[in-house]
């Protein structure tokens, strides 16, 4: 495929004669929930990787803006050796290809992976105030506006339910509360996907941190509970409160924004959870009826029971919690079954 691919012949090209770097082997490294890709190229000796975002489909230049505020952060994102943002090609530098998921699904110790995690990102939150500035506030609008995917893309397409007049109110006004909730946080630098997938395992300056071109200036929570209430691998309650509560130590220890008390912050966290979640259900959704992504359908339990463990916290996502209870627990699992007999019957005509 690769000797066909016009985008793979541009990489090659663009190496070769731009940066004098020819490729002695060019070979995928991984893709995402974009139409970007990622190569890894073996040039005289050494390894990088090359970004390919597509004109028309991805634009790298808020990818180069994200770097180089996370680098001056002392952040390890990839460095960035060449680009060329007209036609969607980065050189970057290669961290690897062993994620956090790989290494804490194989049994290694998360405490130390986590302690890595943490610290770095209490420095990107503690001193990113200017580089936070320079981003897009994550406001009202775009709060709604991502968990409005979850009616249309888990409820409606994947779930086959359209919910009563009443249960649209009910989900309206939790969407409200969960914004004005959001909204009602310390500002900072906030990543948006950091999680297990886009931490990279290094040796020196860990972890490595990939796929923060979405970042904006938004709640204090979120972050954290995208590492620590992770849609790809779940802990027990108590360990994420140990260490919410060390975060919260450690953000009071550097000046930054810990909150009044441990109640507080940890609600912060836990509510923003549940905004996050509530996205997640209706994107990973969305990537596989409208992109033909389903690797993402298996977390959707994962991701649901986090939202219903933390409605049955607070007593504002009561009417929340007993709709998803009594109208979406029990359809979840029927709708993945038929995804997945689906595929199995289109692999096997296939075949």
């Amino acid at each position: 495929m690769l000797e066909t691919d016009a985008r793979v012949a541009l990489i090659g090209d663009w190496l070769a004669r731009e940066l004098r770097r020819p490729a002695a082997r060019i070979e995928p490294a991984s893709s995402d929930a974009s139409f970007r890709r990622y190569f890894r190229v073996f040039c005289s000796g050494a390894t990088y990787v090359v970004m390919d975002a597509p004109p028309g489909k991805e634009d790298v230049r808020p990818y180069l803006k994200v770097s180089r505020l996370l680098e001056s952060l002392g952040a390890h994102v990839p460095h960035v050796h060449a680009a060329d943002a007209e036609r969607g090609l980065l050189l970057l530098e290669d961290l690897g290809a062993t994620l956090y998921l790989e290494r804490l699904e194989a049994g290694d110790d998360p405490e130390r992976l986590y302690a890595d995690a943490l610290q770095v990102l209490a420095r990107i939150q503690v001193g990113g105030g200017a580089a936070c500035a320079q981003l897009a506030p994550y406001g009202r609008a775009e709060l709604l506006r991502e968990m409005a995917l979850m009616p249309q893309w888990f409820l409606d397409r994947h779930l086959a339910l359209t919910p009563a007049a009443d249960e649209a109110r009910l989900i309206e006004a939790a969407f409200e509360f969960l914004s004005a909730e959001a909204l009602g946080q310390p500002v900072v630098f906030v990543h948006r996907d950091y999680h297990a997938r886009n931490l990279m395992v290094l040796e020196e300056r860990n972890p490595g941190i990939i796929d923060f071109q979405d970042a904006l200036a938004g709640p204090v929570g979120y972050d954290l509970v995208s590492l620590l209430k992770d849609c790809y691998i779940a802990w027990p309650r108590a360990r994420v409160l140990e260490w919410v509560n060390g975060y919260r130590g450690l953000l009071r220890s550097q000046g930054g924004p810990a909150g009044e008390s441990e109640q507080q912050f940890l609600r912060w966290f836990d509510l923003i959870g549940v905004q996050r979640h509530i996205k997640v259900l209706g994107i990973f959704c969305r990537l596989w009826y409208r992109d033909g992504k389903p690797g993402y359908l298996p977390d959707l339990p994962r991701t649901l029971e986090y939202v219903r463990d933390t409605c049955a916290r607070y007593p504002e996502l009561a009417a929340l919690g007993r709709f998803l209870e009594q109208r979406v627990v029990a359809q979840l699992p029927r709708a993945n079954a038929r995804v997945a007999a689906g595929t199995k019957h289109a692999r096997d005509a296939r075949a």
